[in-house]
């Protein structure tokens, strides 16, 4: 305890060293009084009797040290002096410290940025309780993945006895209006001990719990924080109120902790409903008995005494009884084999799940490691700017070194400088990161997926931030430190001398830095040519279509609650429309836009073609509308296009690529060639090729030519309520939105409108790995 008050005493002390400085002084002349005054009572003068006083006390200026020592930390007065030397230093070269700390302050600040991207997407646990524990149930074979259909996760609920708690969950995408240009917000489909499991707790009403999630359930909903205070600016009496979902109302129960985002990083949901109110929002198309819908995931805190080995055995003996309740009934024999041979595992999932993290985290490294070499070089060139300095500073360094400092003391005064300078640039450069960092994580959202991530300053960053700044301190200080103790005071002392520095070569250390600097500085320059080429490479590439002036307009007709045998025409009507209006050269309806987010394949069966793999028979289809590639300008290379007459009592028929024809009947002069595709556990009727178009991207302009196959709408079977329009305008296609509004308003008011264009979504996929 002793000791303790010592060490307190001494910090107090470290606030008020001038005020110490002055006791030690009126303490050594009590001292040397009383020492004098008795001297003087023995018989001295008084004269002698100082003189004496002071011989037996001793060096007074080496007891004020002493003194100060035991009164004060040592090293932390002579690091605080130190820092105060060091900082006039600098405000007596303000140019020089100002170029050095942005410079510095930019560097950092770019390493930070893509470290608190890097520590939201890869590094950082979810914010719930104790997410060491938690695990995803994985599947092995039989498709899916780590993905599950809701008649999976219900028997997997319903057999399991190895968690404590266990929930599934599905992104879902919700529109807030009743009709119109949609305003989307993003949700998620939760089961009943979700919040329960995780530990999270609501800051106002309640979470939806087991209670909630049943068959036929009404329409619930809990909002996350931020959309609380964004709608309904923090009010309170919110809970209780109606939202409109997808048209359908929701009675609001409560809302999420602020630090709550979710178990899917960078996607938080905004609105989160019970699972079961999935078939509250589509009806008859609901997912939850869909045997192929896959779409849900599963996490679990497993028991206190159950491992991870235990839980696979538990699985391996639960998978048969699972696998049997949910068999799909129409899938063909060869995919139920692999389905009734899918084995379950498990996997950590502390971290939360992410696409961020699987579609862009080879990007973070490849810029995590470009960042640092933008740093090497800011040290490199603040390293010569201190070297240059270093040459003026001569003359003050050859006399701390005649006057008794040691060339360790030098070094140590200069590395104080640099840690000073580069704790100035971190500190800058933690503002810069802050922006630097929302700018980018902005540049990664789409249109329809907005990305959100936790950049909040935290420990992890700090420290990051801290070890970066001592790092480049010394990197940048050491050369600097290391050349002022080659000193020559006697050199340095005349007026005139040149030759401050012994053992001097043609090629010095500033050399050094330089051709270290310029290496660094064309690898970033041939780094950054190369990505722009590619860049440029894939902005340049023919995609097999003309993107400009086209509007995309996404038309879900389900609110309107259309019957299914009556849809063809409704969409049929609202093309009519479209195509009338003025400033529309030609419009297409289609199930799939290109280069989107969506996809379709089809097995392929051709009479003489023998398929590699199962894979190897597979070909990318859409459906489209007569005039789809005249809308698109994508060129038929033989036959012809759709010309709205093909129904489903008539000829099956489809328009091949160039990719599909070669690939499977071995010519592009495959008009009038028939192919089949997989039905259930059999093959459908012969379809007739009328055309070949030419080739296009389908999912990514990274991709090379593949095998199309266009189906007429027409054909299609008619229970689809989502299709796109493609609308080609004589000018800029955005100014259509209104009229299009309009015109689809007269059809029905009630259906949902979602606009971009097409140069968009391109553009937009560009941002994807």
């Amino acid at each position: 305890m002793p000791k303790f008050f010592s060490w307190l005493s001494r910090l107090r002390n470290q606030l008020r060293p001038d005020q110490v400085s002055r006791d030690i002084e009126r303490e050594m002349a009590f001292h040397l009084a009383e020492r004098a005054d008795d001297l003087v009572a023995a018989g001295m003068t008084p004269e002698a009797a100082r003189f004496e006083a002071r011989r037996r006390f001793g060096n007074m200026g080496l007891q004020r040290e002493r003194t100060r020592e035991r009164d004060l930390f040592a090293w932390l007065d002579t690091l605080i002096a130190d820092l105060r030397y060091a900082a006039r230093a600098l405000l007596a070269a303000p140019g020089f410290a100002l170029v050095a700390i942005f410079s510095l302050a930019l560097g950092i600040g770019a390493n930070t940025a893509i470290f608190s991207i890097l520590d939201a997407v890869m590094l950082k646990s979810l914010p719930v309780e104790h997410p060491e524990e938690l695990v995803a149930l994985t599947r092995g074979g039989g498709g899916g993945g780590g993905v599950f259909t809701n008649p999976l996760w219900e028997a997997v609920r319903d057999r399991q006895d190895v968690f404590s708690g266990l929930f599934a969950f599905g992104d879902e995408s919700f529109n807030l209006t009743a009709g119109g240009e949609a305003r989307r917000v993003a949700g998620g489909l939760v089961s009943g001990d979700f919040f329960s499991t995780l530990g999270v707790r609501t800051t106002l009403g309640r979470p939806i719990v087991r209670g909630d999630d049943y068959r036929g359930c009404p329409g619930i909903a809990v909002l996350s924080n931020a959309f609380w205070q964004r709608e309904y600016g923090g009010d309170p009496n919110a809970v209780g109120r109606l939202i409109s979902l997808d048209g359908h109302p929701f009675a609001i129960v409560g809302v999420t902790d602020s630090r709550f985002f979710g178990v899917n990083v960078g996607a938080q949901p905004q609105v989160y409903v019970p699972l079961c109110s999935e078939a509250v929002v589509r009806g008859k198309n609901s997912w939850l008995d869909g045997r192929s819908t896959w779409f849900l995931q599963i996490v679990g805190r497993p028991k206190p005494t159950v491992t991870p080995q235990q839980l696979t055995a538990r699985f391996a003996t639960l998978a048969p009884a699972i696998v049997e309740a949910t068999l799909p009934s129409d899938w063909p024999a060869h995919a139920l084999d692999e389905y009734k041979h899918a084995s379950f595992g498990v996997t950590p999932a502390a971290k939360g799940f992410s696409d961020l993290r699987s579609t862009y985290s080879k990007a973070l490294y490849i810029l995590t490691a470009i960042v640092a070499l933008v740093l090497l070089v800011a040290c490199a060139n603040v390293a010569n700017l201190l070297l240059a300095r270093g040459t003026l500073r001569s003359r003050e360094m050859a006399v701390r070194l005649a006057l008794g400092a040691g060339r360790g003391r030098l070094a140590r005064q200069l590395i104080t400088e640099s840690l000073l300078l580069s704790s100035l640039g971190a500190a800058l450069g933690v503002l810069i990161a802050m922006w630097a960092s929302r700018v980018l994580v902005r540049s990664l959202s789409l249109a329809d997926q907005s990305v959100s991530l936790d950049l909040s300053v935290d420990m992890n960053m700090l420290m990051f931030t801290i070890g970066v700044s001592v790092a480049t301190g010394l990197l940048f200080g050491l050369p600097p430190a290391w050349r002022a103790g080659r000193v020559d005071p006697q050199s340095a002392m005349k007026a005139q001398g040149r030759g401050v520095v012994e053992g001097r070569s043609r090629f010095t250390l500033g050399n050094a830095l330089v051709v270290g600097q310029v290496a660094m500085s064309l690898v970033l320059i041939a780094a950054a040519g190369l990505l722009l080429g590619s860049w440029r490479k894939l902005a340049a590439a023919d995609p097999g279509f003309r993107r400009e002036q086209i509007l995309l307009v996404a038309t879900d007709i389900s609110p309107a609650h259309v019957l299914e045998k009556q849809r063809p025409a409704v969409f049929g009507q609202i093309l009519e429309r479209v195509r009338a209006l003025p400033g529309v050269r030609a419009a297409s309806v289609s199930r799939i836009t290109p280069v989107g987010h969506a996809g379709w394949n089809e097995m392929i069966k051709v009479d003489g073609f023998t398929a590699a793999s199962e894979r190897d028979a597979l070909s990318w289809a859409n459906g489209v509308s007569d005039g789809y590639f005249a809308t698109m300008g994508t060129p038929l290379v033989m036959g012809r296009e759709f010309d709205g007459h093909e129904t489903s009592t008539s000829v099956p028929v489809a328009i091949v690529s160039e990719a599909m024809a070669r690939k499977f009947f071995g010519t592009t002069a495959a008009v009038g060639r028939h192919f089949q595709i997989e039905q259930g556990s059999g093959w459908g009727s012969p379809i007739e090729v009328i055309g070949i178009a030419g080739n296009t991207k389908y999912r990514s302009l990274r991709d090379s030519a593949q095998p199309i196959i266009y189906f007429p709408r027409t054909q299609q079977q008619s229970e689809a309520q989502e299709l796109n329009f493609e609308i080609r305008a004589s000018g800029d296609p955005l100014g259509l939105v209104p009229a299009v509004k309009a015109a689809i308003a007269q059809v029905d008011p009630r259906f949902t409108l979602d606009f971009s264009t097409l140069e968009r979504q391109v553009a937009e996929s560009m941002t994807v790995m």
